[in-house]
């Protein structure tokens, strides 16, 4: 499952790909709580094991990909 972050000020987007196993519902939770509060800190493992850590005051957006969702390369429309 991937995960993309916009954060404020920024024009770029964090993006996150999570382990195959990543439970969505747990990874909405964690969103949910982080965003819940002003000083709270989202903290989320890549696929690779590295921690990422984004203040809940500077996220703009967040985009949840599916479980199954593929990344698409070149300009094909499929």
């Amino acid at each position: 499952m991937d995960v993309r972050i916009g954060v404020t000020y920024s024009a770029k987007e964090i993006e996150i790909d999570l382990p195959a196993d990543a439970d969505r519902d747990k990874v909405k939770k964690k969103i949910d709580d982080a965003l819940g509060a002003e000083n709270k800190i989202l903290w989320l493992t890549d696929a690779k094991g590295r921690d990422v850590a984004v203040p809940s005051s500077k996220i703009a957006y967040i985009e949840l990909g599916g479980a199954d969702a593929s990344r698409r390369v070149g300009f094909g429309a499929g």
